[in-house]
C-alpha cells in the first residue's frame, strides 16, 4: 500500500486535477445536495431533533456508500485485469490529494499581490476562502491565503495520506466524503445548526489524529525558520486551543510560529463580523512572500508525513 500511496502523491504533483476528468468529490457533492433536499422534504425546519436525525442518516449513507462504491469500482476494474485494478486504485487515491491544486490556488493570489494588483488578488483569494474579500488589502489577502494553506495542508494532504496508508483509496475517499459533508452542511448557522451537526462532529473526529501528526511534522519542518522548532512548538501549545476548531488551530498556529507572523483576527462573512483569536506574535508584518514560505512549509510537512507513513508501513508489514 505504501508504494501505491507514494505513486498517488507523485501523480497528483504531476497532473493535479485535470478538468476533463470527472472528480469523485464533485460526484459526492452532488449526492449530498440531493440527500439534503430529500431529508428536508420530509422534515420541516422547526423540527430540530428531526433535522439532526436526518443529518445523521445522510452522513451515514454518504460515508458507507462512498467506501463501498470506491471498493467496488476497484474490484470490478481488477476483475477485468489486475493492472487495471491497480491503475484505478492509483487514480482514485490521487484524487483525494490536493498538493498541486493548493499550490496553484495560493500562487494565483501571490503573483498579482507581488505585482501590486489587489483587484486580481482579491478575485483569486475569493476562490479559496469563504470570508468577504472585496475590501481586503495586501495584509488581509495574505493572511486569508496563509491561513487557507495551513488548514488545507491537513484537510487536503495530511488527512488523506493518513487514511490512504491505513485503508487505501476506499478509506481515503471516505475521508474526502466526510470533509465534503462538513464543507457543505457543517455550518454553525440557523439553517445547518441541527442538520449539519453530525457532519461537523465527524469531520472534527476524522481530522483529530492527522492534525496532531501535522503539528508534529510542522515542528520538525520549522528547522531554519524564523521561529524555529521551539517557537513553533510553543505557539501551537499556547495558541492552537484558542481556535474555534479543535484541529484547524494546530496548523495555523504552527505556520504563525514558524514564520514569525500573526494570524487570526477579525473576518467578515456576508457582512457579519467574526473574531478569531490571534495566532503567533508579529515579528514580521504580513507580506505576499509569506504565502510562498507557507507553501514551502507545506512541502516539508508533506514529505515528512510521507516518509513517516512509509516507515510505519514497512515496520508493521510488507509493502
Amino acid at each position: 500500500m505504501s508504494v501505491l500511496v507514494v505513486a498517488a502523491l507523485l501523480l497528483d504533483l504531476m497532473v493535479g486535477d485535470p478538468r476533463w476528468l470527472p472528480h469523485p468529490v464533485v460526484v459526492i457533492g452532488g449526492f449530498i445536495q440531493k440527500g439534503e433536499k430529500l431529508v428536508r422534504r420530509f422534515v420541516s425546519p422547526p423540527m430540530g431533533k428531526g433535522l439532526r436525525l436526518g443529518g445523521i442518516a445522510l452522513v451515514a449513507v454518504i460515508c458507507f456508500s462512498t467506501y463501498f462504491c470506491t471498493w467496488g469500482f476497484i474490484w470490478l476494474a481488477a476483475k477485468v485485469h489486475v493492472y487495471l485494478g491497480w491503475a484505478v486504485h492509483l487514480w482514485l487515491l490521487s484524487t483525494t490529494l490536493a498538493v498541486k491544486s493548493l499550490h496553484q490556488h495560493a500562487r494565483a493570489v501571490a503573483v498579482p499581490l507581488a505585482l501590486g494588483d489587489l483587484s486580481a488578488a482579491r478575485r483569486a483569494v475569493a476562490m479559496i476562502v469563504g470570508r468577504d474579500t472585496k475590501c481586503l488589502q495586501e495584509r488581509g489577502i495574505t493572511r486569508a491565503t496563509v491561513e487557507t494553506v495551513a488548514e488545507n495542508t491537513v484537510d487536503g494532504i495530511i488527512s488523506p495520506l493518513f487514511y490512504a496508508f491505513i485503508g487505501g483509496a476506499p478509506l481515503a475517499m471516505t475521508y474526502k466524503a466526510i470533509n465534503t459533508l462538513d464543507s457543505m452542511i457543517g455550518h454553525r448557522n440557523e439553517k445547518y445548526l441541527y442538520f449539519g451537526w453530525a457532519a461537523a462532529r465527524l469531520d472534527d473526529l476524522a481530522n483529530y489524529l492527522p492534525a496532531r501528526l501535522a503539528g508534529f511534522c510542522y515542528v520538525l519542518a520549522a528547522i531554519g525558520t524564523p521561529g524555529g522548532m521551539q517557537g513553533t512548538r510553543q505557539t501551537i501549545q499556547q495558541n492552537a486551543p484558542k481556535h474555534p476548531s479543535p484541529n484547524s488551530g494546530i496548523p495555523e498556529a504552527a505556520v504563525a510560529g514558524a514564520l514569525g507572523i500573526k494570524l487570526g483576527g477579525t473576518n467578515y462573512y456576508q457582512g457579519q463580523v467574526s473574531h478569531r483569536a490571534p495566532m503567533g506574535q508579529e515579528k514580521y508584518p504580513l507580506e505576499y512572500r509569506h504565502i510562498e514560505q507557507a507553501l514551502a512549509l507545506t512541502r516539508k510537512v508533506t514529505a515528512l508525513a510521507l516518509v513517516l507513513g512509509v516507515v510505519v508501513g514497512w515496520a508493521v508489514g510488507p509493502l
